[in-house]
């Protein structure tokens, strides 16, 4: 069995909140869908994080063989070599992300246009909306 794993990060500001979001999909049914918030980060640290997140799942559920779709097409082109890592922010987790697809019998990456990707999308943007509530008073100021 190949799982799908669909990954987005997004940032408000650049760098600003971030969030995470991932979608694994087995050939039947989503199972499993994570928003994470994870700080203050850039864009492409988020797109990196989701994309960690994503594998690190896979392993947990003892797969051997994953697909995965991302609309960064700075990632997927770092990951595949068609691009350098020349930022120094992304190195850690470029090289992080190589050690966890060796873990893989099978491993592919996809760049795929974002609505192809409004899943992990939305959720990515649900990571931070639900940090921000979640820190919210109760009630406005009186």
């Amino acid at each position: 069995m190949v799982l799908q794993i669909f990954t987005d990060g997004a940032a408000r500001g650049n760098p600003g909140p971030a969030g995470i979001g991932v979608v694994i999909r087995n050939e039947k049914e989503v199972i499993l869908q994570v928003a994470d918030y994870i700080g203050k980060a850039t864009n492409n640290i988020a797109e990196y994080m989701a994309l960690i997140r994503g594998l690190e799942e896979a392993i947990d559920m003892g797969e051997r063989s994953v697909e995965v779709f991302a609309d960064s097409e700075l990632v997927v082109k770092q990951i595949l070599g068609e691009y350098q890592v020349k930022n120094e922010g992304l190195t850690p987790l470029y090289y992080n992300v190589m050690s966890l697809i060796k873990k893989f019998k099978h491993f592919r990456i996809t760049h795929v246009p974002r609505e192809e990707n409004e899943h992990a999308d939305e959720l990515s943007n649900k990571g931070i909306d639900d940090h921000a509530l979640k820190n919210a008073p109760l009630f406005g100021k009186i």
